[in-house]
């Protein structure tokens, strides 16, 4: 695969169908599924002359992306409501970063209070 074929690629795979899923419809409510998209790609070209002298080249490119579900727009008499997906990892990871951070602060608290006695 060439460079241009990854460019072309990577502009397919960049459309507002990751982003917004198909609408599901029931009764006279519509879902819409977000998502956050996020997408990168690079290449390179090079030649160039070896130890030995002898000349050489290559190329090289790739491309990633990745998608995580944002929410929910929900459509109800005409008006549109934005419903957050909840990331549970995430609300864990963070309650255990603070729960490190108190018990490191009320250690150093402690060592301090003894030292004064």
């Amino acid at each position: 695969m060439d460079l241009i074929e990854l460019v072309e690629k990577s502009k397919d795979a960049a459309t507002v169908s990751r982003v917004f899923g198909e609408p599901v419809r029931h009764g006279d409510i519509v879902v819409i599924p977000v998502a956050r998209v996020a997408q990168g790609g690079g290449g390179g070209h090079g030649r160039g002359t070896g130890e030995r002298g002898d000349e050489g080249g290559g190329s090289g490119g790739g491309f990633g992306y990745s998608a995580t579900p944002a929410g929910v727009f929900v459509l109800k008499d005409g008006e549109a409501l934005w419903r957050p997906a909840i990331d549970v990892n995430r609300i864990v990871i963070g309650g255990q970063f603070v729960a490190v951070v108190l018990l490191l602060t009320l250690r150093s608290i402690l060592k301090r209070r003894r030292r004064k006695r």
